[in-house]
Order: C-alpha cells, then sequence, then structure tokens
C-alpha cells in the first residue's frame, strides 16, 4: 500500500500558481513580499503536561503564562485566509489542547476558508471540542511514543495512566466521527527511538484494533540545533529499516502504517541543497506569545522573527521590514549546513531545487531526470 496521504513527501506540485509566483520572485523583494504561506504552524499555549525526552523546543521552556488570544486570532484568520493562508497545524511549543477555546479557534479557522488540523499528545480534550471541532477540522494526529503504559511514562516523562488517557480519548474521537459520519481523518505519530522500537507493531496493533484509527506515522528523530536533550543525536536507522516489511503486514483496508522509510535514509545523507528556497515563503509558524517566525527551527532567532499578530495585522507583518530584512539573510546569509537535518520543509525544498536546476547548484539533490516533458 502506498502512503495515500502523502506523508513521507510533500504537496506542493498542487500549488502550481503559487510555485510559479515564488519562483517569478528571485531575489527581487517586491515580487516576493506577496507570496504568501500555504501552510503555517501555530502554537496555541507554550504550556504542556508532558516534559517528553526528545522534545525538540525544550529549550523554548513551556512558559505557561503563553496563549493566544482567541479574538486576536480571529480577527488574524480572516485576514490571513483572505491573503491565500491555506491551511494551518495546530500544535507547537505546548500542548495546543491546553487552551480551552481551541474549539472556537478552530471554528474561527473554518470560517476563514483555511483547512485546520491538529497535533496533540491526546490527553485532555477542552469543552466543547467534540461537538464543535471534530466536524470542522480536517486531520488530528495524536503523539503516542509506546506500545505500553509503563515505557509511554518513561519516554513522555508522564504518569502511566496518561497512556489509556489517550487511548480513551481517541477512541472517544472515533466514536464521535462513526456517529456523525465526519470526513476528519484520525491517526497517531510515533518517533522511533531505540527505546520504542520493540513495540511499535504493538502500538499498530492497538491503533488499527482497539482505537480505530486511520493511521499510524512511524517517522525517524531529527536533533534540533538547539535543544536541550541530546541523548538522540547520534542515532542512526540503518538498524530499524527492516521494521517497514513487519509494520506494512498490519495494513489493512482501513488502516495504513507510514513508515518513513525515505526521510530515514535521508537524515545521515549528505546530499543536500545548497539554500532554503521555500522560507521565507511557502510556510511560517506563529509562537504562543504572537511572533510570527519564518521557521520552527530557528525559534528564538531574532533573524527569523518578522512580528507579532498581537501588535500588527498579518499583512503588515508579512509585507513588512523585518520579513524583508529575513528574506535578504535566507537568499544571501544562510549557511544551509547549520539548518536541521530533515526540517518540516525538507521535501518542499528538494523539489523546489529539482524546477529551479541550475548548473550553479546541480546535484543529485538537484539534478532534473531525464525526459522531463514526458510527463
Amino acid at each position: 500500500m502506498s502512503d495515500k496521504f502523502g506523508i513521507d513527501s510533500h504537496k506542493l506540485m498542487h500549488h502550481p500558481e503559487r510555485v510559479a509566483q515564488l519562483m517569478a520572485a528571485g531575489d527581487d523583494w517586491e515580487l516576493a513580499k506577496s507570496v504568501y504561506p500555504i501552510y503555517m504552524e501555530v502554537s496555541p499555549v507554550g504550556a504542556c503536561n508532558h516534559r517528553c525526552g526528545f522534545c525538540a523546543v525544550d529549550y523554548i521552556g513551556y512558559p505557561s503564562h503563553n496563549r493566544l488570544d482567541a479574538e486576536v486570532m480571529s480577527k488574524r484568520l480572516a485576514e490571513m485566509g483572505r491573503l491565500g493562508v491555506k491551511s494551518i497545524m495546530y500544535a507547537g511549543e505546548g500542548e495546543p489542547l491546553l487552551h480551552k477555546q481551541m474549539a472556537r479557534i478552530i471554528g474561527n479557522t473554518h470560517a476563514a476558508g483555511i483547512d485546520s488540523a491538529l497535533t496533540t499528545n491526546a490527553t485532555v480534550l477542552p469543552p466543547g471540542f467534540v461537538d464543535e471541532a471534530l466536524p470542522l477540522i480536517c486531520w488530528i494526529k495524536a503523539s503516542i511514543n509506546a506500545g505500553s503504559a509503563d515505557n509511554y511514562a518513561k519516554i513522555h516523562q508522564t504518569k502511566a495512566e496518561d497512556f489509556d488517557i489517550a487511548l480513551a480519548n481517541l477512541q472517544r474521537l472515533t466514536e464521535a466521527r462513526k456517529r456523525g459520519n465526519l470526513g476528519v481523518t484520525l491517526g497517531a505519530q510515533c518517533l522511533l527511538l531505540p527505546d520504542n522500537a520493540h513495540e511499535v507493531a504493538q502500538l499498530a496493533k492497538i491503533c488499527r484494533d482497539q482505537v480505530g484509527l486511520d493511521y499510524l506515522v512511524v517517522k525517524p528523530y531529527s536533533q534540533h540545533l538547539f535543544s536541550e536533550t541530546r541523548q538522540y543525536e547520534d542515532l542512526t536507522y540503518e538498524d530499524y529499516l527492516s521494521l517497514d516489511a513487519e509494520l506494512a503486514a498490519l495494513n489493512s483496508d482501513s488502516f495504513q502504517v507510514v513508515f518513513r522509510r525515505q526521510t530515514m535514509e535521508k537524515y545521515q545523507s549528505a546530499e543536500r541543497y545548497d539554500m532554503c528556497r521555500a522560507t521565507p515563503f511557502l510556510w511560517a509558524y506563529i509562537m504562543s506569545n504572537g511572533t510570527v517566525s519564518g521557521c520552527s527551527a530557528f525559534l528564538l532567532d531574532k533573524r527569523f522573527e518578522y512580528g507579532n499578530i498581537n501588535e500588527m495585522d498579518f499583512q503588515q507583518i508579512w509585507e513588512g521590514e523585518g520579513r524583508r530584512a529575513g528574506f535578504e539573510f535566507v537568499r544571501h546569509g544562510l549557511d544551509i549546513s547549520a539548518c536541521r537535518s530533515n526540517c518540516r520543509m525538507d521535501a518542499v525544498n528538494r523539489y523546489l531545487t529539482q524546477l529551479e536546476a541550475a548548473p550553479a547548484h546541480r546535484s543529485a539533490v538537484g539534478r532534473k531526470p531525464p525526459h522531463v516533458n514526458f510527463i
């Protein structure tokens, strides 16, 4: 079974107008400033009820006082929809469902014509979420990084009972989906680690048979540049690729294990594009304090901060001086070798590099395949 969700690849080829706009901009800021993100990640809260040992953004400190204002978000979402933002994943530095007004935020996202999604640990469901938000959201993905309660507690650094709470909440969502005949996709993801590799098949069976999810993503760890945690920074995946066939045997007509083999194989690869062509164009990040950033791998780095939605309209931020400076830096100053491996825009950058494919930066990553006109 192929990856029908396109999780181990990208979907940029389905947005040719935005790609053409980006490619035409080049180094011209006057053209570049009006290229708006297709996709954004938004962090509703800074607080988190888990302390996962692999957390990429532990260096931010889980600030419990940081929380996006739902009224401000309502105004910004309407504006972002008009400007061409097409999707938002609510995730970020904290656990998004700790925001008690997530149902309202999802509703306003939908009203703005923007697709919404949620990545969560699924241990909490705020008031009204199931009835109000579930009919309006495109997908929900739960982070479950073990196949047993005790191991889950060790890896997530929380109580063992949270494992059963998460599964019960997900089952509540699948039952509500069935009852309401809703179109939302419900899945889970597991970061493949030495600590949980022996339990991934067990987790897949739980997701398929007990909870009724649509998929389980098994993905590689990627060391964040600024993370305090370093226990997995030397992790390689050669010894785990054999899990692919074992997990594929668990697929059914209604359930799929998405084993991100391509991403695992790229993790150690020295082949890379020469510059980031996705930033600051095709995606953006809003922190729980309202800061708009061009890249989640450089949160708190002022060179990637463009403004704050609590102080400015989104258009003022996106077409303003902060992003102009960020645009110049990424185009002419960013050392791509210092970037995070397998970042959010890695597959998109490989695709854009292939499209541009000028002699100055041709490589195994950027070379066009033969016979491109035989589509």
